[in-house]
């Protein structure tokens, strides 16, 4: 990250685009290793954890060094940190509980949408591309929403499998009484 950091802001095309590569190499790196770990059973716990801390880290960095600069609105960078902090004490809440919330499809697609995103706006594309960028960051910002609503869902175990959305009411007849319940 400090590299990242020193790069953004030595500014210049040639430090945007070794900023770009860095965060590239960072995002491949990360993605193989965790690709890697699963196929060879070589995930501990301890990786788990820490692996979605850096992926934040990763993403925060740039984000936060961009918008600081002027270059990434502060408003999608809010909206993503906010969301990445929230989901990493999420986990930590339900790792304390003894539960675990691995990532899903939705949050891997996401992270790419936000690889891309910063990637755009890290390398010196000029004003040609500034719709290019915006775009590719509210897919960005949309996703990390939607995924951080789908993970707030998942840990309060809503919905739970067999069960409508609706709120509960008296029990059907087919449903025996709970053990001890008045007839």
């Amino acid at each position: 990250m400090p590299v990242l950091v020193g790069l953004i802001l030595a500014g210049g095309d040639a430090g945007s685009i070794a900023a770009a590569a860095v965060f590239v190499a960072g995002a491949a790196s990360d993605g193989l290793d965790g690709y890697l770990a699963r196929r060879q059973g070589a995930t501990t716990r301890t990786g788990q954890w820490l692996d979605p801390l850096a992926d934040k880290a990763l993403v925060a960095a740039p984000l936060i060094t961009l918008s600081a600069l002027g270059r990434l609105p502060w408003w999608a960078t809010v909206v993503i940190v906010v969301r990445e902090v929230g989901v990493a004490v999420l986990r930590v809440l339900l790792g304390a509980r003894g539960r675990s919330m691995p990532a899903t499809f939705p949050a891997k697609v996401k992270t790419v949408a936000q690889i891309l995103a910063i990637t755009l706006y890290l390398l010196p594309l000029g004003p040609w591309a500034d719709d290019l960028k915006l775009a590719a960051l509210i897919v960005a910002v949309v996703l990390t929403v939607w995924t951080g609503a789908q993970y707030v869902a998942r840990a309060m175990g809503w919905p739970r499998s067999g069960q409508s959305v609706a709120r509960p009411g008296p029990p059907s007849p087919a449903t025996p009484p709970p053990p001890g319940a008045a007839g």
